[in-house]
């Protein structure tokens, strides 16, 4: 009976610590290094390490910031997930020594790594070295854009294509003189801000100079109050330049509508009574574009169209005699003027965008043949990505 109790006893005191499992430690991160984000404007570090061999079970990585010395107070700058093996912290200074080391969580329990032997220190960079690409692109350009100036002060003659709708506005001026009609010119639908707006109003410069030269009344309705202003002054520079400064009638450039359709009926109604001989669409276009289009058709007048809007461009196709398509019109300042350095600007650019076309090219055969013979011939794909 006693020998029963006595073991019963010592049942009660030892069966509880054998049959708790001790905690579970986990094993810490390795080969931690710090070191600068490159390629940035500094206050960000970057710390790396090799996983611990319990990163299955892991809960997350707590990364640790140590400001000058490996003795000062560690502070918290982060957290990762299991699996990850670098973190990026962006609460540092410039200049200021930073030490670091990564705790391995395991539910509750932890365990630091070593701290780093050298420390890191957050600086700005002046060039961002994954983006050398760019750099030689843009020198490329620039010395192409210098060639085709120089060439321009020299006197050599600048080639560019023949723009028939551009080739086509004294044509329609001097057949709006000949029919004793009035020409309308209708800049679109967007503020001056717009690029397709201000190449509008370089072409309506044109059209003024060439009213002005043959005495025609030229119509001018605006959609936008600042347009309306821009419209005035280029209609009346060109009337000036034509040395005809008393033909200039401000009331014939005016403010119609800022309502979309309720501009393209007041300049329906200007068509149909003033049924001008010339009519030119020249802007950025929506859904009014072809009712314009359409009544300019009906009256027998010879339509200039040109806008940047793709979804526009098939109308004015379809209903125009001429169409500006996207960048002829970017073109019509200097393809009116003949300068030479605007000119110089054109040939620059169509030039770099051959070159670049047939690039892209090119490249696309390299990556084709590449992925059929498992070649390495990504040069050039290496080259166009930037980092």
């Amino acid at each position: 009976m006693f020998l029963t109790l006595a073991l019963g006893l010592l049942i009660s005191q030892t069966t509880p610590d054998t049959l708790t499992p001790p905690p579970l430690i986990p094993l810490p991160v390795t080969h931690v290094r710090a070191y600068d984000k490159p390629n940035d404007d500094g206050g960000a570090i970057v710390v790396e390490w090799e996983l611990s061999p319990m990163d299955s079970l892991i809960t997350k990585y707590e990364i640790f910031r140590l400001e000058g010395s490996p003795d000062a107070e560690p502070v918290s700058a982060g957290f990762v997930l299991r699996g990850t093996t670098k973190f990026e912290d962006v609460g540092v200074q410039n200049g200021k020594p930073y030490y670091y080391f990564v705790r391995s969580w395991l539910n509750s329990e932890y365990m630091d790594s070593e701290i780093t032997s050298e420390p890191a220190i957050a600086s700005a960079q002046w060039f961002h070295r994954g983006r050398l690409n760019a750099l030689i692109i843009l020198v490329f350009f620039v010395g192409v854009l210098l060639y085709f100036l120089q060439r321009a002060k020299s006197g050599g003659e600048l080639y560019i294509r023949r723009i028939a709708g551009l080739e086509a506005i004294d044509d329609a001026v001097g057949r709006s003189t000949e029919l004793g009609r009035p020409i309308l010119f209708v800049l679109g639908l967007e503020p001056i801000s717009n690029i397709a707006t201000l190449a509008g109003l370089a072409i309506l410069k044109r059209v003024a100079y060439k009213a002005a030269q043959y005495g025609t009344k030229l119509i001018v309705p605006c959609f936008d109050p600042v347009v309306y202003v821009a419209a005035q002054e280029v209609t009346k520079e060109g009337y000036t330049e034509a040395g005809r400064p008393d033909l200039y009638n401000e009331g014939d450039v005016f403010f119609l509508s800022y309502d979309q359709f309720g501009y393209a009926a007041g300049v329906d109604g200007i068509m149909v009574r003033e049924r001008p001989g010339a009519v030119f669409l020249q802007g950025y276009f929506y859904a009014e574009s072809l009712i314009l289009a359409e009544t300019g058709n009906s009256i027998g007048a010879i339509q200039i169209s040109g806008t940047t809007a793709v979804t526009q461009l098939p109308f004015f196709i379809a209903a125009t005699d001429y169409t500006l398509i996207g960048e002829e019109m970017y073109a019509a300042s200097a393809y009116l003027s003949k300068d030479p350095l605007s000119l110089a600007t054109i040939k620059g650019e169509d030039l770099v965008k051959l070159i670049f076309i047939l690039l892209f090219l090119l490249g696309s055969i390299l990556e084709t043949i590449s992925l059929l013979t498992g070649a390495d011939l990504h040069f050039l794909t290496r080259f166009f990505t930037t980092y």
